[in-house]
C-alpha cells in the first residue's frame, strides 16, 4: 500500500483551509471577550472536546451512514466539492459568516458559547465534515489511512485550540487586514481543492457502469 505521509499532508491542509483556525480567532474573540481570562479557557477548552469528538465519529461512521442511505462517494466528492468552493467564495470575500443570523442572536444571550456557535458550526461545520468524510473514504487506499486522517484533524482542532487561546495576541499582531489576507489566501486554495473534489468526482462517475452510477447501491467500506 501506498506511503502514508502524503495522505496526512493532504488530510491536514484541506481540514486546515476548511476550519481556517487564523480566520476563527477574531470570531471567537468576538463571543469572549466579555469573559474572564479562566472562562475564555473553559470555552476554548471545551469547543475543541466537542469538536474533535464529532469529526472522530463521522469520520469513523460516516461512510456507513452513505452507505444506508445508498449515497455514492462520487455524489458526496460532488456535493462536498460544491459546498466547499461556496466556502472559499466566502473567504475570498470575507464573507465569514458560518452562522445564520438567528444563531448568532441566540449565541449572543448564551451563557455557554463553547457548543453552539464554537464547536458546531464554526469548527465542526458542514465543509469539515464533508472534508473527513470523503478523506476516510480515501484512506482505504492506505494502510492504517483511517488513523492518519483521524491523526491530522486532531492537529488542526489542536492548532485551533492554539490559536483561540492566542486570538487576543493574534488580532492584535495581524490586525484585521492581516487576518483577512490569511483567510483570502486560504479561501483561494479551498476554492482549487473545491474543484478538485468535483472533476475527481464526475471523472470517476463516468468511468462506472451506467447501472452503478446512477443506482442506489453504493459499497459498504472495508472494516
Amino acid at each position: 500500500m501506498p506511503i502514508v505521509l502524503p495522505l496526512f499532508a493532504k488530510a491536514f491542509l484541506t481540514l486546515f483551509v476548511v476550519i481556517d483556525p487564523v480566520g476563527l480567532a477574531p470570531l471567537y474573540l468576538a463571543l469572549v471577550q466579555h469573559r474572564s481570562d479562566t472562562e475564555q479557557i473553559q470555552i476554548a477548552t471545551r469547543a475543541v472536546v466537542v469538536s474533535a469528538l464529532i469529526l472522530l465519529v463521522f469520520g469513523v461512521s460516516g461512510a456507513y451512514v452513505l452507505y444506508y442511505l445508498g449515497i455514492s462517494l462520487q455524489a458526496f466528492q460532488i456535493a462536498a466539492g460544491v459546498l466547499l468552493f461556496k466556502i472559499a467564495l466566502d473567504m475570498i470575500f470575507v464573507q465569514q459568516q458560518r452562522e445564520t443570523p438567528a444563531e448568532a442572536q441566540e449565541a449572543e444571550i448564551r451563557q455557554d458559547v463553547s457548543i453552539f456557535p464554537l464547536a458546531i458550526p464554526l469548527i465542526a461545520g458542514p465543509g469539515s465534515l464533508a472534508s473527513i468524510l470523503v478523506l476516510a473514504r480515501e484512506s482505504t487506499n492506505y494502510y492504517l489511512g483511517l488513523s492518519v486522517v483521524l491523526a491530522a484533524a486532531g492537529v488542526v482542532v489542536l492548532l485551533c485550540y492554539g490559536f483561540l487561546l492566542l486570538s487576543r495576541f493574534l488580532a492584535q499582531a495581524l490586525g484585521q487586514i492581516g487576518i483577512n489576507v490569511v483567510t483570502r489566501v486560504l479561501g483561494v486554495l479551498l476554492a482549487a481543492l473545491a474543484v478538485q473534489y468535483m472533476l475527481d468526482g464526475l471523472l470517476s462517475l463516468l468511468q462506472l457502469p451506467p447501472a452503478q452510477a446512477f443506482g442506489p447501491e453504493t459499497p459498504l467500506p472495508p472494516s
